[in-house]
């Protein structure tokens, strides 16, 4: 059963325990460049890596791009509820709970895709 994990680190140590990392980042470079975003992180990429350039270029989005952040998110599929519970009070931290959402929406494909 899929148990969405509650924090970016959980969930990037629970794809690497199931083997499903590089998975994960095929399908973040997938949907980012589906949306024009181009994105490419290699399979060499370390989960902090991840996370933090993750984190900088929903930054970047959100403060020069945000319609082409909206795009992204919908072609991600992240829920509107979720994103309408997040405080936009300071960037750095919107981005950091977007980047959340992103990685645990685009984990939750891998997941159900390799189990079934």
């Amino acid at each position: 059963m899929f148990v969405a994990p509650i924090n970016t680190d959980l969930l990037l140590s629970e794809a690497e325990k199931e083997n499903l990392y590089d998975k994960l980042i095929e399908q973040i470079n997938k949907d980012f460049n589906f949306a024009n975003e181009a994105i490419d992180f290699p399979k060499s990429t370390s989960p902090e890596e991840l996370k933090i350039q993750l984190h900088e270029k929903i930054y970047r989005l959100i403060q020069y791009k945000y319609a082409e952040l909206l795009n992204l998110l919908y072609i991600i599929d992240v829920p509107e509820e979720n994103m309408k519970q997040l405080d936009g009070s300071d960037t750095v931290e919107l981005a950091e709970q977007i980047s959340f959402l992103i990685l645990k929406r685009e984990w939750m494909k891998v997941w159900f895709r390799t189990k079934y």
